[in-house]
């Protein structure tokens, strides 16, 4: 990783109904931002919010969703991809992503390079249940992971309530991520949302960017933006209000782990990758891989 400057850019969608012209809507705004944000701010990382496309809940089933976006590359990515060429940037949005049939849906973040390339996809790993398919959501599930080696560095990707699951985190991080991008649509508070972002970036020594969106999605819900970013210590770098906008820092992976804490004397002699504790994680992996569930009673639980 050298350094450069990112940016975290919070959007909101257009208001529903979803349509074409929405979709059109959308894009449109989100490209004008991405811009704007490269000309004021110097980013060469632009983070946008998960479903920056459509909304998160488009008030639509999955085989409405499938016609109304597209595979990737294509119609919906496209304009992302040019935005990244024109601009000489690496740009990482959430859309949703049509599958291989009527009905399968994606909820992807996808990663454009500065030359207009796709250079990764990322299918969330973790749909929030009331899009999951299999609790009568409109998403299908993806089965994983993408740290994509780039001129600023290696770059993962995870998607709002990944960050629930720092065993995804933990797979990237050993494959070398040293900043992972998290589009996001959070339907929960803003003390999770940083806790989350905190918490995976000091687990696994990455920087995170953390964009999450503002505004009303088409099926009415509401988000409250804070999007930030994190350095490997914790330490929130950047953080954004509550309308559209952005949040940017200077990333410098020398100063990343330079003190124990944010401007503290004592240095940062420890490694969370190096000193796991392997043999013990294999001595339990059956543990680890088994079915679980919470002891604790939940409302709406199936």
């Amino acid at each position: 990783m050298r350094p450069f400057t990112a940016a975290a850019v919070q959007l909101a969608p257009a208001p529903g109904p979803l349509t074409p012209a929405t979709v059109r809507d959308n894009i449109g705004n989100a490209t004008g931002w991405i811009a704007r944000c490269v000309r004021e701010s110097g980013a060469e990382l632009i983070v946008l919010p998960e479903t920056c496309t459509t909304g998160f809940a488009p008030g639509v089933g999955a085989e409405e969703l499938w016609e109304l976006v597209s595979g990737i590359p294509g119609p919906v990515s496209e304009p992302f991809q040019e935005a990244a060429r024109e601009l000489g940037v690496h740009v990482c949005f959430g859309t949703y992503e049509r599958g291989p049939g009527p009905g399968t849906v994606y909820n992807s973040a996808v990663l454009a390079g500065p030359d207009g390339s796709v250079l990764g996809v990322y299918r969330k790993t973790h749909p929030f249940r009331l899009e999951d398919a299999r609790h009568g959501g409109w998403t299908t599930h993806g089965s994983d992971v993408c740290v994509v080696p780039t001129g600023l560095g290696r770059i993962g990707m995870a998607i709002c309530f990944d960050g629930d699951f720092p065993e995804l985190w933990r797979i990237q991080a050993v494959r070398g991520a040293e900043l992972v991008c998290r589009p996001s649509a959070l339907l929960r508070s803003a003390d999770i949302w940083e806790l989350t972002c905190r918490a995976r970036a000091y687990d696994e020594h990455v920087y995170v960017v953390g964009a999450n969106a503002v505004g009303a999605d088409p099926a009415g819900t509401l988000y409250f933006g804070n999007s930030m970013i994190v350095s490997p210590v914790a330490e929130v770098v950047a953080r954004a209000a509550s309308h559209e906008g952005w949040a940017a820092a200077r990333l410098d992976p020398d100063a990343a782990l330079a003190s124990l804490t944010p401007g503290s004397s004592v240095p940062h002699g420890f490694d969370h990758l190096a000193e796991r504790n392997l043999a013990l994680y294999e001595r339990h992996a059956a543990e680890l891989f088994a079915p679980a569930v919470t002891p604790f009673p939940r409302k709406g639980r199936d």
